[in-house]
């Protein structure tokens, strides 16, 4: 089966975890082109004006400076070109009231960042294998 390529937008404000997320993706043969934005402010303006087609994944922090990810995902759910884009959240934050506001703002799921790098793979494969069971 021939597997479309989809494009990601990754919305993380830390650079080692960008690169993390880099480098997880080429050890998990992922071939999707990733952007990236250090915040939401910026993710919201790459959308709506440079990415194309538009990602049909996001991957978001909650934890960034200007806008933080459930700011990024009010403004993305009430965005009508916007509010169909499937998001997982991937963050430190383990708080009970980032995961409710996220799962009331329909995130596809919730991951908290592993603190090694090979389980920070597993969790990339696990996202890999989400998206590729999903019809797009």
């Amino acid at each position: 089966m021939i597997q479309k390529l989809v494009n990601i937008l990754l919305v993380e404000d830390d650079e080692v975890d960008v690169m993390n997320v880099k480098r997880a993706f080429s050890k998990n043969n992922i071939k999707n082109e990733l952007f990236v934005a250090g915040n939401g402010v910026e993710a919201l303006d790459m959308l709506r004006t440079s990415i194309v087609p538009l990602p049909r994944i996001i991957i978001l922090d909650i934890n960034m400076p200007k806008m933080n990810g459930i700011e990024f995902l009010k403004n993305l759910r009430d965005d009508e070109n916007l509010k169909n884009i499937s998001v997982f959240v991937m963050t430190t934050s383990n708080e009970d009231s980032d995961k409710i506001n996220a799962y009331n703002l329909n995130v596809a799921g919730y991951i908290l960042k592993p603190l090694s790098f090979e389980k920070f793979i597993t969790s990339v494969a696990t996202l890999k294998n989400f998206w590729s069971l999903c019809e797009m």
